[in-house]
């Protein structure tokens, strides 16, 4: 697929669910945290990053942290009771997300969602678009609804 067709597939989620998020093209990528923030003329804390990783019982996760954060695959493992999840690689990330790497979106496939605390102290945060060239600006509080997360501390 082009990327204009992943970001086309996650607009008609949007649209389908009646989700509050705006989506963001730009001509180059916003694929790390800090080119996300220039693209945006953001501060880098208004970015929020999907850590995609993989239970031991082959179950996908999608771990949304703030950008300058890190994750504790220890306290995933804990909340899924799964064991520690690894991470995915792109292949399985595109697999089973339907997205590339560097394009998930916080929502709109099959996963188990957990949103730590820090990304709900933001009004709104911008999360991966569906391509390495596009965003999504959603509310923080709507993030957890479009996707029906587990909200707690998953960060180092």
């Amino acid at each position: 697929m082009h990327q204009r067709d992943y970001e086309a597939k996650l607009c008609d989620f949007i649209r389908h669910n009646a989700i509050q998020a705006e989506h963001v093209s730009f001509e180059k990528s916003c694929h790390s945290v800090e080119e996300a923030a220039e693209a945006t003329g953001t501060d880098p804390d208004s970015i929020v990053k999907n850590i995609c990783m993989i239970t031991p019982d082959h179950r996908l996760v999608v771990a949304i942290v703030m950008g300058k954060d890190r994750v504790s695959t220890k306290k995933v493992g804990r909340i899924v009771e799964s064991g520690r999840p690894r991470m995915a690689t792109p292949d399985e990330i595109l697999s089973l997300t339907g997205y590339p790497c560097g394009g998930t979106p916080s929502f709109g496939f099959e996963a188990t969602f957990i949103v730590d605390p820090a990304v709900l102290t933001m009004e709104n945060v911008y999360s991966g678009g569906g391509s390495e060239y596009s965003l999504i600006k959603i509310p923080a509080r709507e993030l957890t609804r479009a996707n029906s997360a587990i909200v707690a501390r998953i960060r180092k």
